[in-house]
């Protein structure tokens, strides 16, 4: 009897070792598997982050300037970048018209508010700076709006204010001429007041240059419409977005003119005279 039993329980016990040694060399494959899927993923998620720029400057171009950012927003990116050391800066054109067309105008809005809807969703700690210049301001403007004037029928591509949530990501808003009601009018009919939304207010620098006709009440100086790429706003602006963004401040802080203005910025002009629309360089 002894010599039967014995070579049966041999067999279950090397049975059972077989298959606890099958376990285990199972466990260890899903294990290695896991190992390797999270390993891979690691430089994929870093990857991502790294593709991100520290800040993102979205701006749109005056009227009539070529595809880009314009004059005006190339003196701001440099200024601003300059601010930035060590910091990462990209940069995007809004993707618009910029012709005598107002009214297309709303094609850089819908472009402008995609663009940064997108850059908050992929990269989340990416910090925005938006800006314009003329009509572009207007377009920078109109993107910021937390609500649709009554009546008012959105143009196609437009489906009302960008979610609030995405203000967080907008450390600042930089605008340069920017269209008032007066001059709206006189170019588009049906243009609402360009009025930047509550949650952008605290972080949105106006610059209007003395004498400018598209911005200044009584204006007529065509001229300075086309002088903030050197009359020394690009760098007042560069210096708000640089604060915004946590920047040091410059060393010597330039005095603000009495050509800067605010959201409540008068918006009557005589109408005495009414000069040609400028271009927007």
């Amino acid at each position: 009897m002894t010599s039967t039993i014995t070579p049966l329980v041999t067999r279950v016990s090397a049975v059972t070792a077989r298959a606890a040694l099958s376990t285990v060399f199972t466990a260890l494959a899903v294990a290695a598997i896991l190992t390797g899927a999270l390993a891979s993923s690691t430089p994929l998620a870093n990857a991502a982050d790294d593709s991100c720029a520290n800040i993102e400057v979205v701006f749109a171009r005056g009227t009539n300037e070529a595809p880009g950012v314009g004059a005006t927003g190339q003196a701001f990116v440099d200024a601003l970048t300059a601010r930035l050391p060590g910091k990462t800066v990209d940069v995007y054109a809004v993707n618009y018209p910029a012709s005598l067309a107002f009214g297309q105008a709303a094609d850089g809005i819908a472009d402008a508010s995609s663009k940064i809807e997108t850059i908050a969703a992929s990269c989340p700690n990416t910090k925005i700076v938006l800006g314009g210049y003329s009509q572009g301001a207007a377009v920078a403007g109109y993107t910021t709006t937390d609500t649709v004037p009554a009546g008012f029928a959105l143009p196609a591509g437009l489906t009302g204010p960008m979610p609030a949530g995405i203000a967080a990501h907008v450390a600042a808003v930089v605008l340069f001429g920017t269209p008032d009601t007066w001059f709206l009018n006189l170019v588009d009919h049906s243009a609402p007041p360009i009025a930047v939304g509550q949650l952008y207010t605290a972080k949105t620098l106006q610059l209007c240059a003395t004498g400018d006709p598209v911005c200044f009440p009584g204006g007529l100086d065509r001229g300075a419409h086309s002088s903030y790429k050197n009359n020394g706003m690009a760098d007042q602006a560069a210096d708000f977005a640089a604060r915004q963004l946590g920047a040091p401040a410059p060393a010597t802080v330039m005095q603000q003119t009495a050509g800067k203005v605010g959201a409540t910025q008068p918006t009557s002009q005589p109408a005495a005279s009414q000069p040609e629309p400028p271009l927007g360089n």
